[in-house]
């Protein structure tokens, strides 16, 4: 077995020397941050058992998006957020849309601006063909995420969204999207794809000059719908990676000096499947994802829009008298993070925060609870 934070301090020197003048300050950032995690120099927290009255100190943990040993609570308090905006009664449809090949390097080299027209045009592209009255003829809710992996960890750059089945049209009445379909694929492919190169052609001609003519006459723009139910199981799916990528520490297998095992999942066969990489290999394929600082992955438009919100308070309480179902619960509270006393097991209170040192530390394992001296 191994952990990210292992590896990255195993073979992140070695990485660093020989590429760090191709690393952008995020992908640096995220090194760094990761090798330090849960050690004394991402700092330290007092606690105070109130049953025994011992203190007790805990290594922080970085708070990097991207670390997948970070965040696991907050993507699930994240997951329970959202599934009190499901509408009662509704069947939601998961929306993906794509690029070609033929634009994915173009995009890594240019995450800032290529993979916010992504988000902006494939979001724009969807609400348009929604409010058309020959399809749905109204305004769905989207929450949209930004995905950039494929199960093997190269780059594949594509947005999920879940949609309602249904929306608000202009005189505030809900219409009813068909249980088994949504919009028509076909046109959300021919429309995304043009929307993208006019975009790409006026707002950046020179990335624009370094595209095949071929990317755009290619028909593989693949656009995917299908329903989902009531939208919970996806909620779950997506939520897995609001706070890392697709990386997960029970992935990896081994960690040897000179290879990586990874378990994944077949996307043909769904057959669990192992991968061998050299350890620069698996650095380089994990930093690809790193986003840019500031980039918001996750998104909402129409009735999942903030702005919405009141709106979308009073539909769920019209669609639960109508199908005689409970409203979904409210938002939970933040969940307490404080660690168990290793003493009498008891929750700890936080006293406060320790500077972290000012020398950074490799060789610490993951996150302990250790007494005072």
């Amino acid at each position: 077995m191994g952990s990210l934070e292992e590896i990255f301090r195993a073979h992140g020197d070695e990485y660093r020397a020989r590429f760090a003048e191709q690393m952008s300050l995020d992908q640096l950032r995220a090194m760094r941050d990761i090798e330090t995690c849960h050690t004394p120099a991402a700092g330290e927290a007092l606690w105070r058992c109130p049953r025994c009255g011992k203190r007790h100190f805990t290594f922080l943990g970085c708070g990097n998006r991207h670390c997948p040993g970070c965040g696991a609570t907050r993507a699930e308090q994240w997951r329970r957020k959202h599934s009190a905006l499901l509408l009662p009664g509704v069947v939601y449809h998961l929306v993906t849309f794509t690029v070609p090949a033929g634009l994915r390097r173009a995009i890594r080299s240019h995450p800032r601006e290529l993979l916010e027209l992504l988000m902006r045009l494939s979001s724009s592209t969807l609400l348009d063909l929604c409010a058309n009255p020959k399809w749905l003829g109204g305004t769905p809710g989207l929450t949209a995420m930004l995905h950039t992996w494929t199960r093997q960890y190269e780059y594949h750059p594509h947005v999920h969204f879940i949609a309602t089945g249904g929306g608000i049209d202009e005189q505030g009445r809900w219409r009813k999207a068909h249980p088994t379909f949504l919009v028509p694929v076909p046109a959300l492919s021919v429309v995304f794809r043009a929307r993208f190169r006019d975009a790409l052609r006026d707002q950046f001609p020179e990335i624009f000059a370094q595209i095949k003519p071929s990317v755009w006459k290619h028909k593989n723009w693949v656009v995917h719908s299908k329903p989902v139910g009531t939208g919970e199981h996806t909620l779950g799916y997506l939520a897995r990676y609001v706070y890392r990528v697709a990386l997960s520490e029970r992935s990896i297998l081994r960690h040897q000096p000179d290879r990586i095992t990874l378990r994944y999942r077949d996307s043909d066969t769904n057959q669990s499947r192992i991968l061998q990489l050299k350890p620069q290999e698996f650095i380089r394929r994990f930093l690809q994802h790193v986003l840019p600082s500031g980039f918001r992955k996750v998104r909402y438009f129409g009735l999942h829009h903030s702005s919405k919100r009141p709106t979308l308070s009073l539909l769920q309480a019209a669609m639960a008298i109508q199908h005689s179902l409970p409203l979904p619960p409210p938002p939970p509270a933040a969940p307490t993070l404080a660690p168990s006393c290793p003493d009498c097991h008891s929750p700890m209170l936080f006293e406060g925060r320790i500077a972290a040192a000012k020398r950074p530390c490799r060789t610490q394992g993951p996150m302990q609870v250790r007494a005072p001296p």
